[in-house]
Order: C-alpha cells, then structure tokens, then sequence
C-alpha cells in the first residue's frame, strides 16, 4: 500500500508510524439525531458528547475491511478481509481533541474480534455477516450478532449516487466523516484510551437506501433509534493507518 502523504486537509499527520495498514470500502454511513444528555449518560469518564446543530448524531456503518495487515508484514487472503458494522457517536476528550467513540463494532472473522478486543480495548462482536451485489448494481449487506436470534438480525441495501466530493470544513459531512481519533475505555485499568488513524479524505458520494436498519443500536442496549436516517452517505474506499494506542 502507498506511503502516507506527510499533509492534510483536515488534520495533521500523527507523528510516528502506523502499526497495521487497513483498506476500508464500500462505506454506508447512517446517521440519527438524538439530544446530547441522552448520549452523555453513555459516555465513560473523560469523554462529552460532540454536537453539530444542537444535536448528538449516533450512525450505524456497514462496510468492508480489505488489506489488513500489521506494518511490515503482507496481507493474508482469509484473515485479511472480512466484514464490520459500526455503531458509534462523536465526542471530544477533556483537552477537546475530536474523536469517535464505539458501542459496538459486529464482525464476520473470529481472529480479527480477539484481536482488536485485546490491543485496542474496542467492543467487537462476533457477527454472522453476508454481502451479495444485486444486478441494478446495489449493495446487499447482512448482518446478524451472535449467538443468533431473529432479533439480532440487520440489513441494508444500499448503491452510490451523484459525483465524488471531499467535506468542506464546517459542514455535517465534516462533523460526521473527517474523524482521525478513536477513543476506548481499558477495563481493567478503568482508564481512557486513544487512537489515531490516518487516510486520504474520504470520496463521498450521495447514496440511495432502499433498506436500512436501527437494529444494531439496540443490539448494545445503548439506544432505540426511531424513524429513518436523518443523513446518509456512502464512501468507495480509504487506505488507512492506525497508529499505536496511548493511554488518554
């Protein structure tokens, strides 16, 4: 995969080097309204929820993880791609750095869960999950939280729309996308942790829904998100770095 470029748009580049390389693709971003003091009750210590317009957005994100591999090491066919959905908020830390926080992170390949359980200290959950591509070209996407049930069970279906852009700083598509830090809580330290990560800015593009679902919030007993989503967009794919996890 290609070098990182040493300047951002958007954000500065993380000092140091990245610990793995990731491709994200075929990226739906779902987003919800919700008002900040219901977000903030979920919130560990150290983190206030981020608001745009007043209001906390909660998204739900399906999409394909492809090329994985630790620095210096080549990709392996199996291990190295599979299937993840997000659901997640935004939030700043007590130095009002801006960040992602996760509920849960639902994926198809065992390794991968235990892996990222135990070096990011990140909520993955094992995930029976499915994609097929639909002849007017749409994306069908599956997912279904293990251990199984009918009430576990979401799907999308999903195909890009309109002209590539990058967000304008300012904007929603900014306050929703344009985020280079994760933030996660070591239980057994009870502390916070953070992460950078470091890519191109996303391409997006309007996309279509046809189907959608709130499921996966309700999955982590965090929310029930009512209605339909409130913004949607979709991105081809980013070539990623993730950077070592620091405490704080």
């Amino acid at each position: 995969m290609p070098s990182l470029p040493l300047t951002h748009p958007h954000h500065p580049r993380p000092e140091g080097r990245p610990v793995m390389w990731q491709r994200w693709s075929e990226l739906l971003f779902l987003h919800w309204t919700l008002a900040p003091e219901v977000v903030q009750r979920t919130l560990p210590p150290g983190l206030t929820v981020d608001v745009f317009q007043d209001r906390a957005w909660v998204g739900i994100v399906p999409f394909f993880m492809e090329k994985v591999r630790p620095a210096g090491l080549p990709a392996v066919p199996w291990i190295s791609s599979f299937m993840e959905l997000n659901v997640r908020t935004y939030v700043r830390d007590a130095a009002g750095r801006p960040g992602v926080w996760f509920y849960s992170l639902d994926c198809n390949r065992w390794p991968a869960v235990e892996i990222a359980r135990r070096g990011f200290h990140l909520p993955y959950q094992h995930a029976a999950m499915s994609a097929r591509r639909e002849t007017d070209g749409s994306r069908v996407y599956r997912c279904q939280r293990r251990p199984a049930s009918r009430n576990a069970l979401a799907g999308f279906q999903y195909q890009a729309a309109g002209p590539v852009f990058q967000a304008v700083a300012g904007t929603l598509e900014c306050f929703l996308a344009e985020r280079y830090r994760l933030f996660s809580w070591h239980p057994g330290r009870r502390q916070l942790c953070t992460g950078e990560v470091w890519h191109e800015p996303y391409p997006l593009q309007a996309v279509s829904v046809s189907q959608w679902s709130t499921a996966p919030a309700g999955w982590n007993g965090d929310f029930l998100l009512e209605g339909p989503p409130v913004a949607q967009h979709y991105a081809g794919h980013v070539d990623v770095g993730i950077f070592p996890l620091r405490k704080g």
